[in-house]
């Protein structure tokens, strides 16, 4: 896991600054990086969400808004992420920050909330959307059975969670072929909206701001469709112990990576909405096949197949990325040890991916995507500004930080804030049990700290950790 680039102490990290300074130039392993997240975050979302968005709005103007607007948060808070990552140069993300900033109790309530909920659910959900959209074809003009649906995304669970298990190598490789291909739907929608526009297919536009429904809870829920669409804009600093030289691959891949991913959202839903009234819209059964059905008939079964492999590329960047914080738990003791261990034969964290894919099998089961969609984004958003809160308490507790990267205070507040609006307004505004479990099963996580952490309950850890050298995966 490139242990030659992992600074061990602070001499460490300045002997690295001073070799590999942050530069301009753009070298192979940043594109790689942007490939990570490009890959991450264009997947089922950007074909999903739009009929949420739009549902919660009521217009086209303001959903159109509302998709920038997610775009320039995701940006903000890869910005704030981009220096906790070349500050805290672990692996792991908001998990590392956390601990840092407050404390193992924060930390492991983040690692348990991840690891149970937050991860695996968004797992589950990219997977049912890559089975849906695999499935439409062969049921035009009905939904498929859920059974199809189920089985298709379990498969699609099984086989990611084995690749990733068996080789680094292959999964980049695999990503970045899947990237690629996801590129191309997207380039294909936006070109043929852009040619539909230039031949005058403007008329959904016209009064684009009337009939919206817009009010604090609507917005909330809008954006926590949008920025279903969006996450994993801090998926790189997942791996930040397996990049070479992150003070310049990692705010670089984010710099340019999050933004480009911002333009072509915007550009896919104003190519919807060329072809698509509002009400016809929230009246498709998939958006992308009833674009592709409008637009490039009779060659319309290119739009389902390549939109599944965005899916399935999104959901393999996921699990690539997300395995390794159950990695990184463990090694820090906040989880069975066994998550912290590594194949001897094929370097990877499988025990972490394969615990990983177990849980979201579950999620798939009885789930449903929108459901999942905003137990997850409530849940998400309240680590996310708790992270970037942790940025501006080290600003002054912790002031002896070597900080690559300095970002304008003004910018984790803005995030701070909004991450409170987010959380809030929903639970005030359309109150729902849902919520009320998801802040129960997050604090939950206490139960479990002060039996296995506190008081160091360790049958677990040695009757997991026995089996697991016999199995030929050892700790690093």
């Amino acid at each position: 896991l490139h242990q030659s680039f992992l600074p061990k102490t602070k001499l460490d990290v300045k002997q690295m600054k001073r070799k590999k300074p942050f530069t301009t130039k753009i070298t192979p392993e940043t594109w790689r990086g942007i490939c990570v997240i490009v890959g991450t975050v264009i997947g089922s979302g950007i074909f999903i969400s739009p009929k949420s968005v739009l549902a919660n709005i009521g217009a086209i103007g303001p959903c159109l808004v509302i998709w920038a607007a997610c775009g320039v948060l995701a940006t903000l808070g890869a910005l704030c992420f981009a220096e906790l990552g070349t500050t805290i140069t672990k692996s792991g993300a908001e998990y590392p920050y956390l601990l840092e900033a407050f404390g193992p109790i924060p930390a492991f309530l983040f690692s348990w909330s991840s690891l149970m909920v937050i991860k695996p659910s968004a797992f589950a959900i990219i997977c049912l959307s890559f089975a849906e959209y695999v499935s439409a074809p062969f049921y035009p003009g009905c939904d498929p059975p859920v059974v199809v649906i189920k089985c298709l995304a379990i498969a699609a669970i099984v086989a990611i969670t084995v690749l990733n298990s068996l080789s680094v190598k292959w999964t980049s490789y695999v990503q970045n072929i899947l990237t690629a291909t996801k590129m191309v739907i997207v380039i294909i929608i936006i070109v043929s909206g852009i040619i539909l526009l230039a031949k005058g297919n403007t008329k959904n536009f016209n009064n684009s701001f009337d009939s919206s429904s817009i009010s604090v809870g609507s917005i909330s829920l809008a954006f926590y469709s949008g920025l279903w669409a969006y996450d994993g804009w801090n998926q790189l600093n997942y791996i930040t112990e397996e990049l070479k030289n992150p003070y310049r691959n990692l705010p670089w891949s984010i710099i340019i990576g999050i933004p480009l991913v911002t333009v072509c959202y915007i550009l896919i839903n104003v190519s919807y909405f060329t072809v698509m009234t509002a009400t016809e819209l929230l009246q498709s059964q998939a958006v992308a096949v009833t674009f592709g059905d409008r637009v490039l008939y009779p060659a319309s079964w290119i739009v389902p197949l390549f939109v599944a492999l965005s899916a399935l590329g999104a959901a393999n960047g996921t699990c690539f990325t997300s395995g390794r914080l159950a990695y990184v738990a463990g090694r820090e003791g906040h989880m069975l040890k066994v998550l912290s261990y590594i194949s001897v034969k094929r370097l990877t964290p499988a025990p972490s991916i394969i615990f990983y894919g177990a849980v979201a099998f579950f999620y798939v089961l009885p789930g449903d995507i929108n459901t999942l969609i905003n137990y997850f984004s409530f849940a998400v958003w309240f680590f996310y500004g708790l992270t970037v809160l942790g940025l501006i308490v080290m600003r002054y507790t912790r002031k002896d930080l070597e900080r690559p990267i300095r970002i304008p205070l003004i910018i984790p507040f803005v995030v701070v804030l909004v991450a409170i609006v987010l959380v809030l307004a929903p639970i005030i505004s359309q109150p729902e049990l849902a919520y009320l479990y998801c802040v129960l099963f997050i604090f939950s996580g206490l139960i479990f700290y002060v039996l296995f952490i506190h008081y160091k309950f360790g049958w677990a850890q040695k009757i997991s950790g026995k089996y697991m050298v016999l199995c030929g995966w050892f700790p690093p």
